[in-house]
């Protein structure tokens, strides 16, 4: 789980990676027979018997320098990664946090430049909202809604959902499947794990090879295991929206 890739000297959220820390441990993953993709292609992958040797990368929030910095890093290892953005801030900032500094967030344009980078766009939500204090109206929107805006910006199927801060409850789960999608990721949902609630692991600024190695190992025994049961992929369109 990645956020932002820039200079990480003011950071209160730990939500920063820089460029040469990103390259150190792409080339870690790549020197240890390990290869990146999105969250798509690693559950259609692991469902089919062949997530061997795959990881996925996942970068929230849909700041602009995932387009400036994060992807010609993960070509030049032939990575790909899930993008998590939102469509309610297009162009906008990371107004959420409240300590800042103030990043800005993809267009529209760069939404679609990532796709066509070979990045798999997901939702994140409308506005970065904790769905667990959201009405059943909010609810609805931040989850059917963005994932159609989505479709209509990319002209492709939405799998994706992460749930903003990672806090996840059975309303916000029973919302992400009436929306359709195929998966969301979560941070540690515990009794919650599952498709729709996967735990990932934070990668920051810190995380030398030493540690990375380290959560690698301890991921199993601090989160509960997701089995590698058979992934369906992205639900028809207009599934649980509405729409025809």
């Amino acid at each position: 789980m990645y956020h932002s890739v820039a200079d990480p000297t003011d950071d209160p959220y730990r939500v920063t990676v820089s460029p040469g820390r990103l390259e150190r441990q792409l080339r870690w993953l790549r020197r240890r027979g390990l290869t990146g993709v999105s969250m798509d292609e690693l559950l259609r992958a692991r469902a089919a018997g062949r997530g061997a040797g795959l990881v996925g990368l996942t970068f929230d929030d849909g700041y602009a320098d995932f387009l400036e910095s994060a992807v010609p890093l993960l070509h030049r290892f032939g990575f790909t990664a899930t993008v998590f953005v939102l469509p309610g801030r297009f162009g906008g900032t990371n107004e959420w946090d409240g300590l800042g500094p103030r990043k800005p967030l993809l267009t529209e344009d760069g939404v679609r430049a990532a796709a066509d980078a070979g990045m798999e766009i997901g939702s994140h939500g409308l506005r970065h909202t904790d769905l667990t204090t959201a009405d059943d109206a909010l609810l609805a929107r931040d989850t059917a809604h963005s994932r159609a805006l989505l479709r209509d910006l990319t002209g492709h199927e939405v799998a994706g959902y992460c749930y903003p801060y990672g806090t996840v409850d059975a309303r916000a789960v029973a919302a992400v499947r009436a929306a359709g999608y195929a998966y969301a990721c979560a941070i540690s949902p515990g009794p919650l794990t599952g498709v729709l609630a996967l735990p990932r692991v934070h990668v920051g600024e810190q995380d030398t090879g030493a540690r990375l190695l380290l959560k690698r190992r301890l991921h199993r025994w601090r989160r509960e295991p997701v089995p590698a049961t058979e992934y369906a992929g992205y639900a028809p369109v207009g599934a649980g929206t509405g729409t025809p």
